[in-house]
């Protein structure tokens, strides 16, 4: 679930607003960032560990002239934490330089890397893109576009892909349309993005979404599209709506606050509990929880401070350092807590690590009672398209009872949203969304999810 921006302009330099762009993505990925810009001639590359801010400083941006870009935030899912694996990657084809950054995960991966080792092709990294890079290189036809429209043919899982050249800037999705990619305008400057709030950021306007299977070539001439696959059906990714977006960002016409609000509601009618205040889990659960408070008449109040200088625990690349996370990300507020019986609304358990950490925080503050509302039903199979939960044994609703869950988080009560409530709040039927992680099974076959491809990249390498 990285984020990637995508610039084309005739006129105006790229890098500061693929920076903003950026910038408002960055809760897609904390471990990298990285972006590419070309002025028609030279493709320059500037990327590194760390936050946007940590990458990109002045002197940085000053030294990516030009109009073309594609930028990348990344969240490690394949591929090590690893300055090697930081995006955009770069190649030099027969078709000539590209650049390319890429959300989502392939679960071909490694079948097709085995195919690209038997030809001769090298890899440097131990991403995805890089096997998308190998297909485009090996790739006999006349054009770049047309061996990426050959090679997005041979992959299977998710994706949103942003490439360029020096003249052009072309994005794919995936044919099932589990990962997001919008196009953005402002004026003659075109843009992709992976959610509008980065359109929000450099003022330009949300076009619409690129639609599963679609190809969108942006250059001199303007904007034009072909389809490269359709897929059975469309599987957006249900936790995109949950968690993943940001609540002002725009997914299928619907404003995801919204949506979540509306989340809320249901659950308040589905979970009726008896209590003093509605409290959010900060911050993905603030809109679920207004809903919940406006349904159930219950106040809501906030009563946990979030230092705001700690990143999502959830999308921490360890166990140690997501529970150290919690542990400096919230600080109860005791007078909202103190003798009252608290409805703590989440929009998910994944793990259950911050859960309990939380309800034992809200506790040590003085409330009498905690119970759990989670704003999606129980999270119980490991995603292979974006998600980083490899392991079920990770999972704490995999293979327990609603009462087992709610001891091990030390809840007063438990209580899950159903799936169908869910989809009537997003306002999509249960077919057009991925719910394999609630069990709803995978929209693609999982080709090689035990993976073999080995992990050869170890330390940090620094870039000079």
């Amino acid at each position: 679930m990285c984020g990637v921006f995508g610039m084309f302009s005739l006129s105006e330099e790229a890098a500061p607003a693929t920076y903003l762009g950026l910038y408002a993505l960055q809760h897609r990925g904390q471990e990298s960032a990285g972006m590419v810009v070309s002025d028609g001639k030279k493709m320059r590359s500037h990327k590194g560990m760390g936050l946007v801010s940590q990458v990109f400083e002045e002197e940085a941006l000053a030294g990516l002239p030009g109009q073309v870009s594609v930028g990348h935030v990344r969240y490690a899912t394949q591929g090590a934490a690893h300055i090697a694996n930081a995006q955009p990657l770069m190649a030099v084809t027969r078709h000539g330089p590209i650049a390319l950054a890429q959300s989502g995960n392939l679960t071909n991966a490694n079948l097709l890397r085995v195919e690209l080792l038997q030809t001769g092709f090298t890899f440097q990294t131990t991403t995805d893109s890089e096997v998308i890079l190998g297909l485009v290189a090996a790739h006999e036809g006349p054009s770049l576009q047309e061996a990426l429209r050959q090679a997005a043919q041979r992959l299977t899982g998710a994706f949103a892909l942003c490439a360029m050249t020096h003249d052009r800037l072309i994005g794919l999705r995936d044919p099932l349309g589990i990962q997001p990619l919008s196009i953005g305008r402002s004026g003659s400057a075109w843009f992709l993005a992976s959610e509008s709030c980065a359109f929000d950021a450099i003022g330009a306007e949300l076009v619409r979404d690129v639609r599963p299977g679609e190809m969108v070539i942006i250059d001199r001439e303007g904007l034009r599209s072909e389809q490269f696959a359709k897929g059975v059906r469309e599987a957006f990714c249900v936790f995109e709506f949950i968690y993943f977006a940001r609540p002002d960002s725009v997914i299928s016409g619907k404003t995801v606050h919204e949506v979540r609000k509306e989340i809320g509601r249901r659950l308040a009618k589905q979970a009726a509990i008896d209590a003093d205040v509605v409290i959010p889990a900060p911050d993905s659960a603030a809109s679920a929880a207004l809903g919940y408070a406006e349904a159930s008449g219950i106040p809501y109040d906030v009563a946990l401070a979030k230092n705001r200088y700690v990143g999502r625990t959830f999308i921490r690349p360890t166990e140690s350092l997501r529970q150290l996370g919690v542990q400096i990300k919230l600080n109860p507020i005791a007078a909202s807590l103190k003798g009252k019986r608290v409805i703590l609304v989440d929009d998910s358990i994944v793990r259950g690590t911050t859960s309990r950490k939380t309800i034992k925080l809200l506790r040590g503050a003085g409330a009498r009672e905690v119970h759990m509302a989670v704003a999606s039903p129980p999270f119980s199979h490991p995603c292979h398209y974006g998600i980083d939960v490899p392991s079920q044994d990770e999972l704490i609703a995999s293979g327990r009872s609603l009462d087992e869950v709610r001891r091990l988080i030390g809840a007063d009560s438990l209580h899950y949203l159903d799936a169908e409530a869910l989809y009537e709040a997003i306002g999509v039927e249960g077919g057009g969304l991925c719910t394999a992680c609630f069990g709803g099974g995978y929209p693609t076959p999982i080709e090689d999810a035990d993976p073999s491809f080995p992990e050869f990249l170890e330390g940090e390498m620094v870039p000079r």
